[in-house]
C-alpha cells in the first residue's frame, strides 16, 4: 500500500486572506498566493515516496458568496504550480452533514480507497482543529501548522506535532520515528 501526506489547502499551500477580521480563502486567481518553500517542501515529501493530495474545505460555494468554477480555478493553478497527485474539496456547509467536510474523514477515506493509500502511515498537515481531527478519525498523524491566526493555537487540537511552515511539517515527517526507513530515535 502506498503513503501519502494530506494537506490543508488555505493557510498551508497559500496564504490565507484577512477580510473583516475573518481568514478567507482567496476569491480569485489574482489573490492566490503560494506561501514560501511550499514548492520546496512538496518536491521533498514527493521524493520519499509519499503521495501528495491536497484535502480542503470551501464551503463558500454552498455559502453563495464563491463560484464553484473559481475554485476549481484555483485548484486547477495550484496542481500547476506543485507536484500534487490529486485534489480533492468538499464544497459543502456544516448543515450539509455531509460526509465529506473535515473533521469528518471522508476526503481522506475516499482518496485512500481510490489511491491504494495505508492512512496509519500516513500524515495530514492542516492549520484548523477540523484538519487534525479530520486526520485523528481517518486514523492518520497530525501536523499542525501554526501560522500566527487565533485559529492554528487551538489549545484542543491534539496534534503529532506543531511547526510553522508547511517546509517544518516536510522535515518533521521525513524525520519522524513514525516515517518508515527513518531512525527510531
Amino acid at each position: 500500500m502506498k503513503k501519502a501526506v494530506f494537506l490543508d489547502r488555505d493557510g498551508v499551500l497559500n496564504r490565507a486572506l484577512e477580510r473583516n477580521g475573518e481568514l478567507v480563502p482567496p476569491s480569485n486567481l489574482a489573490e492566490l498566493e503560494l506561501l514560501p518553500r511550499v514548492r520546496d517542501a512538496c518536491e521533498s515529501l514527493g521524493k520519499a515516496g509519499f503521495l501528495l493530495i491536497v484535502v480542503t474545505n470551501q464551503p463558500d460555494v454552498a455559502r453563495g458568496t464563491l463560484n464553484r468554477h473559481v475554485v476549481e480555478e484555483i485548484g486547477d493553478a495550484i496542481r500547476k504550480a506543485l507536484p500534487l497527485d490529486d485534489i480533492r474539496v468538499c464544497f459543502h456547509d456544516d448543515a450539509d452533514q455531509c460526509e465529506c467536510r473535515k473533521p469528518k474523514p471522508g476526503l481522506l477515506l475516499q482518496a485512500a480507497q481510490d489511491w491504494g493509500i495505508d492512512l496509519a502511515q500516513s500524515f495530514l498537515v492542516g492549520d484548523r482543529w477540523k484538519d487534525i481531527a479530520a486526520a485523528r478519525n481517518a486514523g492518520c498523524r497530525a501536523v499542525m501548522v501554526t501560522n500566527g491566526h487565533q485559529h492554528s493555537r487551538d489549545l484542543s487540537a491534539s496534534p503529532d506535532a506543531r511547526v510553522h511552515s508547511l517546509k517544518e511539517a516536510a522535515d518533521w515527517i521525513l524525520g519522524s520515528q513514525f516515517h518508515e526507513g527513518a531512525l527510531a530515535k
